[in-house]
Formats: structure tokens, sequence, C-alpha cells
């Protein structure tokens, strides 16, 4: 995915209070820099979707992006896939998100179909999937629904599918806890975010990205119907979870 790389700078200056964090017109101008930056390991996740989606994509199916964003996991998933008669949906609440995801598939050259859908991801059928993907999503969605959505997944996903499901984690232990935010904190700096940048966009976040942990998420999974569920990969507090039915 190509696109000119515009500096997130929208917490460098006080902000006395902080607004709750938003998928707006702001963060879309500066959002593959904010990601870059702030998600340790995010490329290699992007990468690692093509490569999963083109092992399980099965023919006549459908592969979902829920909560595409600017779709870069839609666009990997479209590089890798060779088996015949696939379709992406990419589906993502944010007007001003799709508007310019819109814009950067019309520039691509590979040929599978993309359906951009904006609604809320837990409106969206499911149906005859073989891949879906929540790319650091379902954080993001209320705890008392997750189950149920969770749930839908599995039910729409084909035998054989997969569920790559990316979150932020918590830990249980203190020590593990704060190890992990610390580091975390450590690789944002290192990417150039001040102190304050990184408060306040942590306050912004507050209540607005609620993480679990991975025992949590795997518990879900496996009520839900999955066969299993194990990380395969990990940075720090950030880590991406294979599903299989």
């Amino acid at each position: 995915m190509t696109m000119n790389l515009q500096k997130d700078t929208l917490y460098a200056c006080p902000l006395g209070d902080v607004d709750a964090f938003q998928f707006d017109r702001s963060v879309v101008d500066v959002f593959p820099d904010m990601i870059q930056r702030s998600v340790p390991g995010y490329s290699a996740i992007i990468s690692a979707i093509g490569l999963l989606a083109s092992r399980f994509a099965q023919a006549d199916s459908i592969c979902y992006d829920l909560g595409c964003s600017l779709g870069a996991a839609t666009l990997s998933m479209r590089h890798k896939i060779t088996t015949p008669n696939c379709k992406i949906i990419a589906v993502d609440n944010s007007t001003a998100m799709l508007s310019r995801c819109q814009a950067i598939i019309k520039r691509d050259t590979a040929v599978i179909p993309v359906e951009l859908v904006c609604s809320d991801i837990q409106d969206i059928e499911i149906e005859n999937a073989s891949v879906v993907v929540l790319n650091f999503t379902l954080q993001f969605i209320p705890l008392a629904d997750r189950n149920a959505f969770i749930q839908k997944i599995y039910a729409g996903l084909r035998p054989g599918g997969i569920l790559i499901l990316s979150e932020k984690l918590m830990f249980l232990d203190e020590r593990q806890q704060s190890l992990q935010t610390e580091m975390h904190h450590e690789f944002k700096k290192a990417n150039g975010y001040s102190d304050m940048e990184i408060s306040q966009k942590r306050a912004s976040l507050e209540n607005v990205l609620i993480p679990e942990t991975f025992d949590q998420h795997k518990t879900r999974l496996l009520q839900s119907g999955f066969d299993n569920a194990e990380v395969w990969f990990q940075y720090f507090n950030f880590a991406s979870i294979c599903a299989l039915k």
C-alpha cells in the first residue's frame, strides 16, 4: 500500500481535557504513521495476514476484514490469495476511513474483488467465510458484546476456516503488566513520541480500548466452538491469535 505519510502530531501540544479517541478525519490523515509508531510489529502482522489468508482461503468463499480502517489487511490478502472466486468484504464504521480506503484500493492493481461496507461490524452478517480478520478491532467493542460477536463469526465460518485476531493484551500479574506497559512506552519513545504525547494518547483511549488477557480471548474462542486458538505473534503487549474451525 503506497501513500504519503503525514506525521502524527495529534497529541504533541497540551490539550487540557483530552477527548475520547475517535477514528475521525484528523486520525485518518495520520493513521499510517500513528499505527506504525504505536503498534509493535504491525508491519509483520499485516504481511503475515496475507500469507495466512493464502493458506486458508477457500474457493467460492468470502474473506472478511472487520474494522478495516485504511485497508492494510485487505490489500495484504488481496495480493496473496490465489484461490479462485474469492471476494473480500472490508467493513468499517468510519466514513472518513472508508473514503480514504476506497481511494487506496482504486490505485491498487490486484484483481480480487473488494466490497467496502460502512457499518458497525457487529451488524454485519458473516456468511460463507473462509477467513475473518479482526486486526486490533475487538478491543473497541464493549466487553458485554464480545462473546456474541465471536460466536457470530464462528457460525459464519466454513469448516477449515480461520479467524485472525490481533489485540493489545493485558496481564494479571502486576509486574508483568507494568513491564509490558513500560516497554510499549519505550517503543513509542524510540519512534519519536514524547512523554506528553504518550500520556495524552493513553488518556484518550481510556474506556475506549479495553484490553483482555490471552486466556480470556482463548476461553471465549474455544467456548464459541473453535477447535483451538494460539498466539502466532507477540511483541510486548501486542499479539495476534489464530483460531481454527
